[in-house]
């Protein structure tokens, strides 16, 4: 770890996280929070060389030349499971832990992206815009036909907590589950009946294609034309992980070409933009990025981020590192 002189370390949080989590840790060390990226870039420019300790989102990018300017710095504590704002590699190199909170937000974002499986299957926002619009007239027999899912494949891409979640309970509405996993998961393929199969077989094969995976340079486009054009005619695409993975280009273009029933995203390529053409299909269910938003979730992902500054900043090691490949 950096050395700090001596006295409580300055740590820096986000305002956007939740405050109570924090009391332990403003009984350890200076507390300041800071309001977005420019409140922060202030706060570096007036105190950088003492910062021990930062909170942040996924919105901050923590790269090289930021790290260059935190010469005490000992830990960037993320608050997501994901850390691809965070430049590891340079992080590492200077001594500095990397945090993220694993584990208490995959209920809440299994629960969601059952939310948007459900959404698209069952055409969920076309019906309720029709009613709303007042040209209903009433029950017929092939208005907004939707998709059965007992007895469909659902297709997991990452199999790790969060996939694990929305497989078990893709078994309760009978669906048969596979998966596509850098590594494989005896355990889970016993508990839940699943297959691992290669990415072109889990596309081609599947009904709903759920994607759990980091972003990283091999995922980045994951999903481009290629692969989507590999995917059933009539089947759904939902990505609660992160936006790049998917090539929402080729996924405007499969969904105007009638190649796939629909898609659901809680993640974009370019949040906050949204792609105009996914925007503008009635095809889409699109949300703003709500896998975690529980109150309870959010409260516990902001304990997540104090434990680990408390740790570091206390001399001891994180309680929560980002897993190293």
């Amino acid at each position: 770890m950096n050395s700090r002189a001596a006295g409580r370390p300055l740590v820096l949080v986000d305002a956007a996280i939740p405050d109570a989590p924090f009391a332990s840790l403003e009984e350890a060390a200076e507390v300041v929070r800071f309001d977005g990226d420019a409140d922060l870039a202030r706060l570096l420019a007036e105190r950088g060389g003492e910062v021990a300790g930062l909170g942040v989102q996924l919105t901050t990018t923590i790269d090289r030349q930021l790290l260059t300017r935190l010469p005490a710095l000992e830990i960037v504590a993320d608050y997501a499971v994901g850390y691809d704002n965070v430049d590891l590699a340079a992080a590492a190199e200077r001594g500095v832990a990397v945090t993220h909170t694993p584990d208490v937000l995959t209920e809440a974002t299994a629960d969601l992206t059952w939310g948007l499986i459900l959404a698209v299957a069952r055409r969920v926002l076309e019906g309720d815009r029709i009613v709303r619009s007042g040209v209903w007239t009433g029950w017929h027999p092939r208005q907004l036909l939707g998709m059965e899912l007992a007895g469909a494949t659902l297709a997991i891409l990452g199999m790790g907590r969060i996939g694990e979640a929305v497989a078990r309970r893709g078994m309760a509405f009978g669906m048969r589950i596979v998966y596509w996993s850098r590594s494989p998961r005896p355990e889970v393929e016993r508990k839940l009946g699943a297959r691992r199969l290669d990415l072109e077989t889990v596309l081609s094969e599947s009904d709903v294609v759920s994607v759990h995976l980091p972003l990283a340079d091999d995922t980045r486009h994951l999903l481009d034309a290629g692969r989507l054009a590999l995917m059933k005619s009539g089947s759904i695409l939902v990505n609660t992980s992160r936006g790049p993975i998917v090539d929402e280009d080729a996924l405007a273009d499969a969904l105007d070409a009638g190649c796939l029933m629909g898609a659901g995203l809680d993640v974009h390529e370019r949040e906050p933009a949204i792609h105009p053409r996914l925007a503008a299909s009635p095809r889409t269910v699109l949300l703003p990025h709500l896998g975690s938003a529980t109150v309870e979730t959010r409260e516990r992902m902001a304990e997540v981020v104090a434990r680990n500054l408390l740790a570091v900043v206390g001399g001891g090691p994180p309680t929560d590192p980002v897993p190293i490949s």
